[in-house]
């Protein structure tokens, strides 16, 4: 081999690659220790960005074309390597191809519950999961924040690298843009295209990503706060709450009384049942007046605030008014002597029927 021939292999001259392989995120492009010389050419392909990594430090991008590398077109590297007039001998620079094309159908998920502040449930644990598009569009950020000096990175390592990442992201978004939980559960499509706006300036940031599409397919809440959720569509759905109560009544019922719901229903009809009595018209008995043989006997129950006797009595102020005991009167209730209503375990008399049995 002719010295020039060998000289001219520690050079590298045409800088380029070709990614087949469709996972690529970025690939330092192997120098084997030769040094770039000047003129050299330097190919871009679309969808690919070359950076140059000089020392540590990130030099010149170029874009899709092919370029001659001269102390024009890598100004930020002259300064870097120190050239005040141009260089004219070989130098060393670490070569990045990222690629900008857009990934698509990658997953997410979390796998801890995120925490967040809900309006109608307080603090709430939610679980999440769905795909993503992204691209890369800081190539510099990116290889500094995410690929590191890996010399191939690839897909399946950036998603390891990025899940918990991007459920960060998303933590941050959902609690910034304030979506309510029965939001978040019923309108999945909306929230995606909603949260895009919040997560692309944090990614853009942080990672220089940028999503072009994120997709929540599910997000499942605590089994307390899905019951809550069950309750209030029931209670929609019930509509009119008078109604509700009055289709309970009906069906405990039917049912009979055992139960809880009989119970219930026997209550209800019963103060439906007093209500009725006490709205009812009657004649107020004669406080004062002289006993005439024959004549309705008058109770001495305290007077209302508005005048008259109540309508409605208990077997203790009627056993009052007729001198024995509170025994004797439910004895007579209860045989059917002395009319009277039962509501529960308590009797009521109503005034005519207290008259009709005295007469």
């Amino acid at each position: 081999m002719a010295l020039s021939d060998f000289l001219r292999s520690q050079f590298i001259e045409i800088i380029e690659w070709t990614d087949d392989s469709r996972d690529t995120l970025a690939y330092r492009w192997p120098d084997e220790d030769r040094e770039i010389k000047r003129g050299a050419k330097l190919v871009v392909r679309e969808s690919q960005v070359v950076q140059f990594v000089y020392l540590g430090q990130y030099g010149d991008l170029f874009g899709p074309g092919t370029h001659t590398l001269t102390t024009d077109n890598i100004p930020i590297l002259t300064r870097l390597q120190g050239w005040k007039y141009g260089f004219e001998s070989p130098f060393k620079a670490d070569v990045y191809y990222v690629i900008t094309r857009t990934f698509t159908g990658n997953k997410w998920g979390t796998s801890n519950p995120v925490m967040m502040r809900d309006q109608d449930f307080g603090i709430v644990r939610v679980r999440a999961f769905g795909t993503y598009d992204f691209r890369i569009v800081e190539p510099a950020k990116f290889l500094k924040e995410v690929a590191g000096t890996d010399h191939h990175f690839r897909l399946d390592e950036f998603v390891d690298v990025m899940r918990s990442r991007l459920v960060s992201a998303f933590s941050e978004a959902i609690a910034t843009a304030r979506i309510p939980v029965l939001d978040v559960a019923a309108r999945y499509s909306e929230l995606g295209e909603a949260l895009l706006p919040v997560l692309n300036p944090i990614l853009r940031g942080k990672y220089g990503l940028e999503l072009t599409a994120f997709v929540v397919e599910n997000v499942s809440v605590p089994p307390e706060v899905e019951a809550a959720i069950d309750k209030r569509s029931s209670m929609a759905a019930v509509g009119n709450l008078n109604d509700y109560v009055k289709f309970q009544m009906a069906q405990g019922m039917a049912e009979g009384g055992a139960g809880v719901g009989g119970v219930g229903a026997e209550m209800a009809v019963g103060f439906a049942i007093a209500k009725e009595m006490m709205s009812q018209v009657g004649g107020t008995l004669a406080q004062g007046t002289p006993a005439v043989p024959g004549a309705p006997v008058a109770v001495p129950q305290p007077a209302p605030a508005g005048g008259g006797l109540p309508e409605v009595l208990t077997p203790a102020a009627v056993a009052e008014a007729l001198g024995v005991t509170e025994a004797d009167v439910i004895a007579s209730l209860e045989a059917g002597d002395l009319k009277g209503r039962r509501i529960g375990s308590q009797w009521r008399i109503t005034r005519a029927a207290l008259n009709e049995f005295l007469q």
